[in-house]
C-alpha cells in the first residue's frame, strides 16, 4: 500500500496552502470581510478569487478541458483539506458546496450542449448553483424514494409542481438541478432536470433561519407550480433520476469530508497556539497532561479521518460508488469536526466562546455535519446492509480477481 502522493499533487497543495496562510487567514480577523450571515462578503470574495485564479488554484477538482487542473479525487482530499484551514477557503477557490458537487456532477453526464450551457458559467464564477432534492414531510429527504415533487410530461416540455426545502444557496443561485418524479416506478420513477432563476412557475417561499454561519444564498424552502422545463434540459434521460443523485451525492458527502479535516485541523492549530502562550498557576497550558491528552486525542482522530476519506477516494478513482467507505468517513469526519471545536473552545476558555477567533464560527456550523447528505444514523444503518451482505468479507482488503457482495 502506497500512502504518499505525487509532486504535482504535493505542487498545489503547498500553494493552496501558501495562498490560505497569506489572504485567508488574515481576512477572518477583519469584521467587514463578513456578510450579513457570517460567510465572505462578496466584493471581498471577489477579490479573493480573482487572486486565486491568478495562481492557478481554480476549480482544481475539474478536467483541463472544463477550466480545471485535472485532479483526481485523492489529489482532491489533499488540496480540500488545506483549502479548509480558513472558513473562507472553499468558496475562493470555487471548490464550495452546492457547486462543487453540481460542476463534478454535470462534467460527467451532462451533454456538450448542456455542459456549454449550464456548467461553463458556473465554472467561470459567473452563477451560483444549487441542487433542489430535499423536501418536507411527507416528501423525501435522505430516502429519495418518498420524492413527493412531480413533473408531468406535456408534449416536449415537463410541467414541475412541488415542493422542496433547505436547498442550499438557492437565494443567490441562477441553476438549478431538480429532482421530480415521473412514474411510481420503484428504480425509474425519478428525473432530473435543469432550470434557470428566472424561469416562471416556482418561488423562494423563504430563507430559513438556522444556527450556523450560512453558505451564500442561505437554506431556502422553494415551492413549484407550474414551472416548465424543455425536455432537452432532462440530464440523462426521463427516469435516470435515482442514477444521477447516486453520482453526485458520493462524491459530495466526500467532498464535504476533505473540507471538514481542513477546519479540524485549524481548530488544533488555534488551540495549540493558545496552550504554547497561556499560563496559569505558574505552568503553561501545553504543559498541563489534562491539555496533552485532549490535543493528542484529536490528533489520532483527525489521522483516521484522514486514512477513511482516503480510502473511499482511492475507491471513488477506481470507479467505484464507495458507499461503504463513504458513509464510514462521514460518520467519523462528521463528529469529529463538533469534537475539535468543542475542545479546542475548551481549552480557550472564554476567548473561544467570543468572537476573537474563528472557534465558535467553526462550533455553529459543525453541528450540521452530522445531519447534511444523510444523518449518522442513515449511514450506519447503510453499514449494516453491507455488513449483513458482506459479513467477514466487509473487512476484506482488495486483491486482483476478487469480487465483493454488496446489499441490494
Amino acid at each position: 500500500m502506497d500512502f504518499s502522493i505525487d509532486a504535482r499533487v504535493e505542487g498545489y497543495r503547498s500553494r493552496v496552502r501558501a495562498f490560505v496562510d497569506r489572504e485567508l487567514i488574515p481576512l477572518e480577523s477583519e469584521p467587514a470581510a463578513y456578510d450579513a450571515h457570517g460567510n465572505i462578503g462578496l466584493d471581498h470574495l471577489e477579490q479573493m478569487r480573482a487572486r486565486a485564479r491568478a495562481e492557478g488554484l481554480w476549480c482544481l477538482q475539474l478536467k483541463p478541458e472544463t477550466g480545471g487542473a485535472g485532479l483526481d479525487k485523492v489529489g482532491m482530499a489533499v488540496c480540500y483539506e488545506e483549502m479548509n484551514r480558513s472558513i473562507f477557503g472553499p468558496v475562493v477557490f470555487n471548490a464550495a458546496a452546492p457547486d462543487d458537487g453540481n460542476m463534478m456532477l454535470l462534467e460527467k453526464i451532462a451533454t456538450p450542449a448542456q455542459r456549454e450551457r449550464w456548467l461553463a458559467p458556473i465554472v467561470a464564477g459567473e452563477v451560483r448553483s444549487a441542487f433542489a432534492m430535499t423536501e418536507p414531510h411527507p416528501g423525501g429527504g435522505s430516502d429519495p424514494s418518498m420524492i413527493s415533487t412531480s413533473a408531468r410530461r406535456e408534449g416536449d416540455r415537463y410541467v414541475v409542481s412541488g415542493r422542496k426545502w433547505f436547498i442550499t444557496g438557492a437565494e443567490d443561485a441562477a441553476h438549478f438541478i431538480l429532482m421530480a418524479r415521473t412514474s411510481d416506478d420503484a428504480r425509474k420513477g425519478l428525473t432530473a432536470f435543469l432550470f434557470h432563476k428566472d424561469q416562471p412557475g416556482w418561488t423562494i417561499v423563504r430563507r430559513i433561519p438556522i444556527m450556523g454561519p450560512e453558505e451564500h444564498g442561505g437554506h431556502c424552502e422553494l415551492a413549484f407550480d407550474g414551472l416548465e422545463v424543455p425536455a432537452e434540459n432532462v440530464l440523462l434521460s426521463e427516469g435516470q433520476g435515482l442514477k444521477v443523485t447516486q453520482i453526485r451525492l458520493g462524491p459530495a458527502r466526500l467532498t464535504h469530508c476533505m473540507r471538514w479535516l481542513g477546519l479540524s485541523k485549524r481548530c488544533v492549530e488555534i488551540a495549540r497556539a493558545y496552550a504554547a502562550e497561556r499560563r496559569g498557576f505558574g505552568v503553561r497550558l501545553a504543559d498541563r497532561e489534562s491539555v496533552q491528552l485532549m490535543l493528542g486525542d484529536l490528533a489520532m482522530r483527525i489521522e483516521v479521518g484522514r486514512l477513511l476519506v482516503m480510502k473511499a477516494a482511492w475507491e471513488l478513482d477506481r470507479g467505484s460508488f464507495a458507499r461503504k467507505e463513504v458513509s464510514m468517513a462521514k460518520v467519523h469526519v462528521a463528529n469529529l469536526l463538533h469534537a475539535a471545536a468543542d475542545t479546542a473552545i475548551q481549552i480557550n476558555g472564554a476567548r473561544g466562546y467570543s468572537k476573537d477567533t474563528v472557534l465558535e464560527w467553526i462550533y455553529r456550523y459543525a453541528r450540521q455535519a452530522r445531519l447534511v447528505d444523510g444523518a449518522d444514523e442513515v449511514h450506519k444503518m447503510v453499514l449494516n446492509r453491507f455488513l449483513e451482505a458482506e459479513e467477514d468479507a466487509f473487512w476484506t482488503w482488495p486483491a486482483p480477481g476478487a469480487t465483493a457482495a454488496g446489499p441490494a
